[in-house]
This record gives structure tokens, sequence and C-alpha cells, in this order.
């Protein structure tokens, strides 16, 4: 289940106007999914990201990898800190 809800953040965030150059903060990173998932649902978001893989396939290979960078810094900040 945690793979599915990373997916979905990946796909939302994909789909957002963000931009790397704007170096948004994980408030900003987390409205702009949830945002994005309210907006277009699973299915929206999932379409939008195999829409701009089939026209833009180098830009969109960049821009899914600044995505699961950012989301592997927004897992980190909420990890457990177990003793």
């Amino acid at each position: 289940m945690i793979s599915t809800v990373k997916d979905l953040a990946a796909e939302a965030l994909f789909v957002s106007h963000l931009q790397p150059s704007e170096y948004p903060s994980r408030a900003v990173l987390e409205e702009a999914i949830t945002s994005m998932i309210l907006q277009y649902g699973s299915d929206g978001c999932a379409a939008g990201v195999a829409t701009e893989f089939g026209d833009h396939p180098d830009v969109a290979v960049r821009r899914m990898r600044w995505v699961q960078d950012e989301l592997a810094e927004v897992v980190a900040w909420r990890a457990p800190v177990c003793h």
C-alpha cells in the first residue's frame, strides 16, 4: 500500500505546476500533491504522466527524476525516529 501511495504522490507532483527552479518547501510540495489529487484524481494524474511521457519523453524523464528526489526528501522528513 505504501508503494501505491508513493506512486500516486509522484504522479500528482509530476502533473503539478511546480518547477525544480522554485525549490519548493515540504509544505508547498504537500499542498501541490493534495491539490492535484483532489483536482484530477488518481486516474487523471496517471493520464497526465502518460501523456507527457508520450509527447515529451526526454523532458518527462528529467521531471520524474526531480519528483522522485523531492519525494525521497519528504519521506525522510516524515520517517519516525526509532530508539
